[in-house]
């Protein structure tokens, strides 16, 4: 679908209360909200707790379960098997849970110990083989998924400088990305023997070709290379072929894979990634979140309050893609938006939670009030 420019609206749908500390992260569970199933949300508070919401028959959300009494401290991530099966929460207590459900309610079926201190993110990759935990302690772990709700720790990798923030597979390969306090975004491949490490540093030097938000800097390097400050968030499109990063740097970037259908490339000689995009100018307080939905909208939350969603600019790609502003919500939260993720059903919707302590449900329709085709 063709996206217009003041076409379209971000709609508020429910504004889901009950936690009673800042939300950091919200997460739709996988084949949900579609051929009639309904919705399900997870998220994840300074509480301590995980809510569960699902969707009813007339399209409310209302809390389905409080997971509690596990972690002893924030809980700063929360993200679903691809399955659906399993659950898992990363939290500041040092410890990651994996909860499954059973019939009506969630169990902690196992709990993954090693990290020196706060656990930010986790991550499963795509057949649920393998689980990714990042912390305060600048490393990333690799857990095998075991039979019997085990898990085995098969690498530790040090590479980063200081805290990390985010963890996040690519989708379709075993390839790991990790943000970092240290200004970079690292990747990660396994090697034969089973020996994972980092084959490219994203950082300050990486060029690109363009700048599309209506404020630029005057450092070449802050518009055409790597960010500047905290990397916070990475998120990769539906074919894992381009992946976006936010900062504290107020910036968006955007990378597209080294892929040749016409030759083997090694990566380890060549670089996986190029950056080809900056969006600037869009908010002017730390960007949080990024999330590309399955149709190519990358959607953003900041600490302005405020929501942005960027769609392909199919006008100039002669270079790569580009990018635009397709719709701002400014006061979508009370506060900093913490954490933005498109639902993969049949409705265009988005989750948000922020520091205010509320879960939002939008729907992106046409300003008219006309709902989008169904995807």
């Amino acid at each position: 679908m063709n996206f217009v420019d003041d076409d379209f609206e971000l709609k508020e749908i429910q504004r889901l209360e009950g936690h009673t500390d800042r939300v950091w992260t919200v997460a739709w569970k996988p084949h949900t909200g579609i051929n009639g199933v309904p919705a399900v949300l997870a998220s994840c508070s300074g509480d301590k707790t995980v809510r569960i919401w699902e969707q009813d028959s007339t399209g409310s959300f209302h809390c389905q379960a409080v997971l509690e009494e596990t972690h002893t401290r924030t809980v700063r991530s929360c993200e679903w098997s691809p399955s659906g099966k399993h659950l898992a929460t990363a939290s500041f207590d040092a410890t990651t849970a994996i909860w499954e459900n059973v019939g009506v309610d969630f169990e902690c079926v196992s709990t993954l110990e090693g990290h020196d201190n706060e656990v930010k993110s986790v991550s499963w990759n795509s057949d649920d083989s393998l689980l990714a935990t990042c912390g305060r302690d600048k490393s990333v772990w690799i857990w095998e998924v075991l039979p019997g709700n085990e898990f085995d720790c098969v690498s530790v990798l040090q590479g980063h400088t200081q805290d990390v923030k985010m963890v996040k597979w690519t989708p379709n390969m075993d390839m790991l990305l990790s943000c970092s306090y240290d200004n970079t975004i690292k990747v990660w491949i396994e090697n034969r023997g089973d020996d994972w490490h980092c084959i490219q540093t994203l950082g300050e030097s990486n060029s690109g070709h363009t700048s599309t938000g209506p404020v630029t800097s005057s450092s070449p390097e802050s518009v055409l290379g790597g960010h500047t400050s905290t990397v916070w968030s990475v998120s990769s499109d539906a074919s894992g072929l381009k992946l976006v990063s936010c900062s504290d740097d107020l910036t968006i970037k955007v990378w597209i894979l080294n892929d040749d259908d016409n030759r083997m490339i090694d990566w380890n000689i060549e670089p996986a990634w190029k950056h080809v995009c900056t969006l600037s100018g869009y908010h002017d307080r730390t960007i949080f979140s990024v999330h590309w939905s399955r149709e190519g909208i990358i959607a953003s939350g900041a600490a302005d309050d405020a929501i942005c969603l960027f769609v392909e600019n199919n006008e100039n790609e002669v270079d790569g893609p580009t990018f635009k502003l397709l719709l701002k919500k400014e006061k979508a939260h009370e506060m900093d938006v913490n954490s933005v993720q498109w639902n993969t059903g049949d409705r265009r919707l988005l989750a948000s939670g922020s520091d205010d302590g509320t879960v939002k449900i939008w729907e992106l329709v046409r300003r008219s009030g006309q709902k989008l085709p169904s995807t």
